[in-house]
């Protein structure tokens, strides 16, 4: 694939997309609400997240409340999104270990926390810490394969793939806008879009 085929498609979903959609890592005034909200959509509708996260954040309003919050009062806030025990846990125990230190600023420190795999440490670092990265989540992964920007069939290797097709100014880009587009459109509607560009 020629990355200016790539770039033109890219800036048309951008172009295309709903503006009003507000992605759950966007727009908090704290790095460490930023890396918990992206923790907490995995799996889980933005929307949904965003309320958990707005309630959970006015009741702990620092990770050092989180941290010494008892974790099955942390379980009841954070109820309505999936694998809300497991993840429950998992702020719990970053908030202990990030309440005595500053949040990492490199993918590789980032996954070794608790709950933090690939795909929340490069939307993390792209969102709160402006650094360019590419998060793949399943609309990344799938719309980038369909429109063979991508072959391969892990998350992993096809960040790597996105990385040699784009300029690196435009990694930040990808996952807003593809995320953006494929909560905007059913498959169908995605199908049909992604088939006429």
């Amino acid at each position: 694939m020629d990355y200016k085929i790539a770039l033109k498609q890219l800036k048309f979903l951008e172009k295309n997309n709903t503006k009003d959609i507000r992605l759950a890592g966007e727009l908090w005034d704290k790095d460490w609400k930023t890396l918990i909200s992206i923790m907490l959509s995995a799996q889980t509708r933005d929307t949904t997240t965003i309320k958990v996260c707005e309630k959970l954040f006015k009741k702990y309003n620092s990770l050092k409340k989180i941290a010494s919050a008892n974790l099955v009062d942390i379980e009841k806030e954070i109820s309505s999104v999936n694998y809300y025990k497991t993840k429950a846990k998992n702020v719990w125990m970053i908030s202990k270990i990030l309440s005595l230190r500053e949040i990492p600023e490199t993918i590789e420190e980032l996954i070794e926390l608790p709950g933090i795999g690939r795909k929340t440490a490069n939307v993390f670092l792209s969102e709160a810490k402006g650094i360019p990265a590419i998060g793949v989540d399943t609309h990344v992964f799938r719309i980038s394969k369909k429109l063979k920007w991508a072959r391969e069939n892990t998350p992993e290797k096809v960040e790597l793939e996105l990385k040699e097709l784009f300029p690196k100014k435009y990694w930040s880009l990808i996952n807003n806008t593809l995320v953006k587009f494929g909560q905007t459109h059913s498959i169908s509607e995605e199908d049909y879009i992604l088939s006429k560009i």
